[in-house]
């Protein structure tokens, strides 16, 4: 239905807004169905950039899964970098570090994350209350390399200020050791 929509999009005269919505429907549709493929070759074939530029972002908007916020913010950032604000910019890139982090925890623990998806930082630190030790060093294993080279609103300072807090927290010990003596 969507490619006979957008054939008749191509014979007659549609307005801009009907435009976008039915290519933000049918991209959202095909990243619901997991065909990121598909999804490409739809955003590719749409001439316009400024029309581009509007269905990618309001589709990232929606709040779609995992791998559709992942595929459209590095599809954001990839072809629309310099059209974003700075503030867009450093918020698309969190959340395209974000949903990265995500996809390397265990499929079945993604989802009590995926709200922070956006705010890879406050992640690290649930991860760190949460004593998911193992599943911190790989998060920040990925900020490492994901960060390298790149302001997006914090840096790699900030993570190891985070971790340097818990570690401190860790050895904090709320009573006194009493000696025995003999």
């Amino acid at each position: 239905d969507y490619e006979l929509c957008e054939e008749w999009g191509r014979l007659y005269p549609v307005p801009r807004e009907d435009l976008i919505n039915l290519h933000r429907e049918h991209l959202l549709y095909l990243l619901e169905m997991g065909d990121m493929e598909k999804a490409l070759q739809l955003l590719q074939r749409i001439e316009d950039p400024g029309i581009c530029l509007a269905i990618s972002e309001q589709s990232l908007d929606q709040h779609p899964n995992l791998a559709a916020s992942h595929f459209l913010a590095d599809y954001l950032t990839a072809h629309f970098y310099v059209n974003l604000t700075t503030a867009r910019r450093n918020e698309i890139q969190a959340l395209y570090m974000g949903s990265k982090v995500l996809l390397t925890l265990p499929e079945l623990s993604r989802v009590n994350y995926f709200h922070l998806s956006s705010r890879p930082l406050l992640m690290l630190e649930q991860l760190l209350m949460n004593m998911k030790v193992d599943w911190v060093a790989v998060a920040v294993q990925t900020l490492h390399q994901l960060l390298a080279g790149q302001e997006i609103g914090f840096t790699v300072d900030d993570i190891d200020n985070l971790l340097s807090k818990y570690a401190e927290k860790a050895l904090n010990f709320p009573f006194a050791l009493k000696e025995k003596r003999s």
